[in-house]
C-alpha cells in the first residue's frame, strides 16, 4: 500500500514538473518559484533514487544522461529531411510564386511565411506520446542519434499531448544571443577559440560526446514540421504549428498566412531591421505553400520541396575607417589587437571596435590603420572586419607592428614558437593583475558584487592591491577615500568581500585564473579532491585520471602550483579565511569505500550519472578510464575496450546485477 502510494507520488510529481518546465521554459510563464520547483524535483530524486527500478526516460531528472562512447549512431529518417531551396531578390520569390501556380493549374492557394532560425536542423521521434530519440539532419536520409544531448535542451518536451504510436517532430536546435554571448566570454577566459556565430556554436553543443557539456550550453528549440507518422492527419502548414502549441513545442510566433506573393515580399521587408531586435539569430525568411494536399502534388527534386523556399537575407556590411589598432592585455598576459573604428550603424547598434585576434590575422587580412574597411557582424551577432578597400588607399596609411614591449607595464613580449599569441610575462604588469582582478571578483568566480573596473583600476594606482589576496586586507579608511565611494559603499564591498570567503573550492579554482581551468573543470575537481592541498599536491596521472581532466589542464594545474608565488597566493586566501575545501556530499554508507570503479557498456536498471552518484554517495570513487589503480569495472551491456583492458589487467569485473546488489548491501 505504501510502495501504491508512493509510486503514485512519483508520477505525480513528474507530470507537475513537466508541466511546470512547459511554462517557464516554452511559455516564458513561470507560476511556482525557483525554490518550489526545486523541492518538487529534489523529492523526485529521492523517490527515484530509492526505487531505481521506476526511473523511465520521460522523468525530468532524466534530461541530462550519460557519456556517448565511440561517437554518435546513424539512423535513417522515416521521411527524408529536405534542404530548402535559397532566392535572394524579389523577383526570385515573385517566379517561385508564377511557377507554383502555374504546377497547381492556377487554382488557389496560400502561403505560410516564417522566421529561418539559424541553427541545426533536428528530428524529434515519440512513441506513444513520449520522447524515444532525436537525430540530427545528415545528409537528409541518415542523420546521427543525439537522443542524451537533445534531452538536456529544456524546451523539448519529454512527453507530449499526442499519443500516437509513432510522430517525428522536425524543427531547429539553436544558441540565444544572450546564451552565445556568455559562451563565448567563458570560452575567451578560458583561452579558448571563440565560436563564430550561434549556428556554429549550436551546433557543436549537441554534437558534444558529454550531454553535461550540452546541457551547460543553454540550447533552445522551435518545431515547425513533420516527418513519419502513423494515426495522424494534418491539413496544412497552419494547422500544423497550432498542433505544435497543443502538443507543448516551442513554436516561433512570428509566422503570418498570405494570399498573394506581393503581400508576402512586404511581410519580409519589415523584418529587414525588425531582425536584429530578435533574441536569436535569423537568416532569412521561409515560404511555404500552406496545404499539405497542394505541397504533395508540387512534390520534391532528389534535394529540395518543389513547395517551399528560404529567401535569405543579405549580409548588411557597411564601410567605415580604421582610426587606430590598439592592443589590450588580458589575465594570462595576451596581447590582443583590435579596430578602433569611426563609429557607424551596422544591423541595429554603432560598431566602434573590432577584435583583430592576433598579428597573424592582421597581416593575412593586410589591415592598415588609416584603411577603409568592410565590416559585418559574424552570424549577426560580432562585428568583425571583412577586408581592406584597398582601391581606397592615398599612401597615408600604416602597417601595424605589434608592440616589442607590454601596454600595460613596459616590459618585453615574447612570442612563443608554434603559437600565435604574443604575450606578457611579467607578473606584476599591472594590466595583466587588473585582468586577474576583474576576473577574480566576477559573478561566476568569487562573486564580489561593488569591485568594478573603475574601482580595481583605482586600488591598482594606489598601489592598494598587487594581488588577489589584498583585495582581503583592504580597509575601510582606504575605501572611503577613492572617487565616487563613501561610507556606505566601503560597508557593502567589505560586507561583499567577507561574503566571499565562502562560495566555496570549485569558484575558488576558477577565480584563481589558472589557464585551460574554466568553471566546469573547477566544480570536477573540487568534488573529486575536495580542498586545496590535495589538488595542489596530484600528480599528472592522479588528474588525468578525473573524468574530463585532459593533459592539457592536467599540466596547466601542475606548473600553476609549482610556481612559489601561486603557493603563497594560496597560502594568503587561507590566511584571509577563504574557505578552500568543498562541501562534503551526503553519504550512504561506506560499502564502495577504497573502490576505484569504472563503468562500460549500456546500463540497463539505471543511468549511468545514477551508477557513478550511487558509488560516490557510498564512499568510491568512479573514473572513466581503466588504468592499474582502477580497482573495479562494472560492465553493461556492449562493453567496450574498457573490458578489454580490464581483463588484461586482470581488475575485478562484475556484471550490473551483481553492482545493484553491491549497492544494497548495509
Amino acid at each position: 500500500m505504501v510502495k501504491d502510494k508512493e509510486y503514485e507520488r512519483l508520477q505525480e510529481l513528474k507530470e507537475k514538473l513537466d508541466y511546470y518546465s512547459y511554462l517557464y521554459y516554452t511559455l516564458d510563464r513561470p507560476s511556482i518559484t525557483d525554490y518550489e520547483y526545486d523541492l518538487l524535483y529534489r523529492e523526485l530524486e529521492k523517490i527515484e533514487g530509492a526505487h531505481p527500478e521506476w526511473v523511465t526516460p520521460d522523468s525530468p531528472t532524466q534530461r541530462v544522461g550519460h557519456k556517448i562512447q565511440g561517437g554518435f549512431t546513424k539512423y535513417t529518417h522515416d521521411r527524408p529531411m529536405l534542404s530548402l531551396g535559397d532566392v535572394f531578390t524579389d523577383n526570385e520569390l515573385r517566379e517561385f510564386d508564377r511557377r507554383v501556380r502555374d504546377d497547381l493549374g492556377g487554382e488557389a492557394l496560400e502561403y505560410v511565411v516564417e522566421l529561418k532560425i539559424d541553427g541545426l536542423a533536428i528530428n524529434l521521434i515519440y512513441e506513444n506520446g513520449t520522447f524515444v530519440r532525436g537525430v540530427t539532419r545528415g545528409d537528409g536520409i541518415v542523420g546521427e542519434d543525439v537522443t542524451n544531448n537533445v534531452r538536456t535542451i529544456k524546451t523539448i518536451p519529454l512527453k507530449i499531448n499526442n499519443m500516437s504510436p509513432h510522430i517525428e517532430i522536425r524543427g531547429e536546435v539553436y544558441m540565444s544571443v544572450g546564451a552565445f554571448d556568455a559562451l563565448n566570454r567563458q570560452r575567451e577566459e578560458d583561452e579558448l577559440e571563440p565560436f563564430a556565430n550561434p549556428r556554429n556554436a549550436a551546433a557543436g553543443s549537441l554534437r558534444q560526446l558529454d550531454p553535461q557539456i550540452t546541457a551547460e550550453r543553454n540550447l533552445s528549440f522551435f518545431a515547425y514540421a513533420i516527418g513519419g507518422t502513423v494515426g495522424i492527419e494534418i491539413n496544412s502548414q497552419e494547422e500544423l504549428l497550432a498542433d505544435l502549441k497543443k502538443f507543448r513545442f516551442h513554436v516561433n510566433k512570428e509566422y503570418r498566412k498570405f494570399v498573394n506573393m506581393e503581400d508576402v515580399i512586404k511581410f519580409i521587408h519589415t523584418w529587414d531591421e525588425r531582425r536584429d531586435e530578435l533574441p536569436y539569430a535569423t537568416d532569412g525568411m521561409v515560404v511555404k505553400v500552406n496545404s499539405f494536399a497542394q505541397q504533395a502534388r508540387l512534390g520534391n527534386t532528389v534535394k529540395i520541396p518543389r513547395w517551399a523556399v528560404a529567401y535569405k537575407f543579405p549580409p548588411e556590411r557597411v564601410v567605415t575607417k580604421v582610426l587606430d589598432i590598439s592592443v589590450s592585455v588580458g589575465r594570462t598576459g595576451v596581447l590582443t589587437p583590435a579596430a578602433d573604428l569611426e563609429p557607424i550603424r551596422l544591423a541595429g547598434t554603432t560598431v566602434k571596435r573590432a577584435t583583430l585576434h592576433n598579428e597573424d590575422y592582421i597581416r593575412e587580412k593586410d589591415i592598415r590603420i588609416g584603411d577603409e574597411v568592410i565590416i559585418q557582424k559574424a552570424g549577426e551577432i560580432i562585428p568583425e572586419v571583412v577586408g581592406p578597400v584597398t582601391t581606397k588607399r592615398d599612401g597615408t596609411e600604416t602597417v601595424f607592428v605589434m608592440p616589442s614591449r607590454c601596454p600595460g607595464c613596459g616590459e618585453p613580449v615574447v612570442r612563443l614558437k608554434g603559437e600565435a599569441a604574443t604575450r606578457c610575462v611579467n607578473p606584476e604588469c599591472p594590466a595583466i593583475i587588473g585582468e586577474k582582478v576583474a576576473h577574480f571578483v566576477s559573478r561566476n568566480a568569487m562573486n564580489i558584487d561593488g569591485l568594478g573596473e573603475a574601482i580595481v583600476n583605482q586600488l591598482l594606482e594606489r598601489k592598494l592591491i598587487r594581488n588577489v589576496a589584498d583585495i582581503y586586507s583592504l580597509k575601510k579608511e582606504e575605501l572611503s577615500a577613492l572617487d565616487g565611494f563613501g561610507d556606505k559603499s566601503a560597508d557593502n564591498l567589505l560586507r561583499a568581500v567577507e561574503n566571499s570567503k565562502k562560495v566555496g573550492l570549485a569558484r575558488v579554482i576558477f577565480a584563481l585564473g589558472i589557464r585551460f581551468v574554466g568553471a566546469k573543470a573547477g566544480r570536477i575537481l573540487a568534488e573529486h579532491f575536495g580542498s586545496v592541498e590535495v589538488l595542489a599536491e596530484a600528480s599528472l596521472e592522479e588528474l588525468t585520471a578525473v573524468d574530463e581532466i585532459g593533459p592539457r589542464i592536467a599540466e596547466s594545474l601542475r606548473q600553476w602550483f609549482a610556481l612559489p608565488d601561486n603557493a603563497e597566493l594560496v597560502a594568503r586566501l587561507q590566511a584571509a579565511g577563504v574557505d578552500m575545501t568543498a562541501e562534503k556530499k551526503e553519504t550512504k554508507g561506506d560499502s564502495f569505500a577504497g573502490e576505484i570503479v569504472v563503468l562500460t557498456g549500456r546500463l540497463e536498471i539505471m543511468s549511468r550519472k545514477e551508477a557513478e552518484a550511487a558509488v560516490i554517495e557510498r564512499g568510491g570513487e568512479c573514473t572513466s578510464s581503466v588504468t592499474k589503480k582502477t580497482t573495479l569495472v562494472v560492465v553493461g551491456a556492449e562493453p567496450g575496450s574498457k573490458y578489454d583492458k580490464a581483463r588484461n589487467l586482470g581488475t575485478r569485473i562484475i556484471s550490473e546485477e551483481e553492482f545493484i546488489a553491491w549497492l544494497q548491501r548495509e
